[in-house]
């Protein structure tokens, strides 16, 4: 899968949001009613239209989740981080079409994306990523402990927040 800016057509949040509403219409969820709330930033941000913000996971032919994406200054940090928040995931996620193992992978390649784009083109040293909930935590507690071969220098969670740094030698690799 790969974390990919939403702004071709079959990538649109319009398009996402009619294979989503069929996907819950498909076992027997009222869209509409299922919608509400949750998808109300995307709707905000695209009002106007595409969002550079943006970003969706695919597999080439499905959307499997969406986040925004920016990368900013914040003061704790001394460079610019990569922040990724408001996670949706497709209704087969929320519906129970799919299994938790096929959750844990989607949220597991996202986080994967958001690496990927602070190597690439969003270039940062820091990323902050927003988990869906707390419970989520547990797909990533094991990139907590250090390890040789690990690409952060820092990995933290609390909450439903993950923190880390990528180390400067694999930042200096990358480029």
């Amino acid at each position: 899968m790969r974390l990919l800016p939403m702004k071709e057509p079959d990538r649109s949040w319009r398009s996402i949001k009619g294979q989503w509403k069929k996907d819950a219409e498909s076992v027997g969820e009222d869209f509409s009613t299922f919608s509400t709330g949750s998808y109300a930033a995307y709707d905000g941000l695209t009002k106007e239209g595409d969002h550079p913000s943006l970003y969706c996971l695919s597999d080439g032919e499905r959307i499997h989740a969406a986040c925004q994406v920016s990368r900013l200054m914040m003061s704790k940090f001394p460079d610019p981080i990569l922040r990724a928040r408001f996670i949706l995931v497709s209704p087969v996620y929320e519906l129970g079409i799919a299994d938790a193992g096929q959750y844990a992978q989607t949220m597991v390649a996202l986080f994967s994306g958001i690496v990927w784009l602070s190597r690439d083109t969003m270039s940062a040293n820091h990323i902050r990523f927003f988990l869906r909930s707390p419970g989520d935590s547990q797909f990533f507690a094991a990139l907590q402990a250090s390890t040789p071969g690990s690409l952060f220098s820092k990995f933290t969670i609390d909450g439903a927040l993950i923190e880390c740094s990528l180390k400067e030698d694999e930042m200096a690799e990358s480029a």
